[in-house]
């Protein structure tokens, strides 16, 4: 509860339920599949699959934005 408030909430005015249910759905799919966890050795809760190690991938670097900037991902886009 605490990280949802400080990494996100308090960041909101929030204008209603809509609003926080969308800024929590948005939140949460962010902490559990792209945001790294220093508590458990740096790793990520729930990992989607990935075809290739993309390490090795020659592409340039991207990121995918969300919630006007706080949440921000970083991966290596085709090349």
């Amino acid at each position: 509860m605490r990280t949802i408030r400080t990494e996100c909430l308090d960041e909101f005015v929030i204008f209603g339920e809509r609003h926080l249910r969308y800024l929590i759905r948005h939140f949460m799919d962010h902490y559990l599949t792209r945001r790294y966890h220093q508590g458990i050795g740096g790793r990520i809760i729930a990992p989607s699959a990935s075809a290739e190690n993309d390490n090795s991938a020659f592409g340039a670097i991207r990121c995918r934005s969300r919630l006007g900037g706080l949440l921000n991902h970083y991966y290596r886009g085709a090349a």
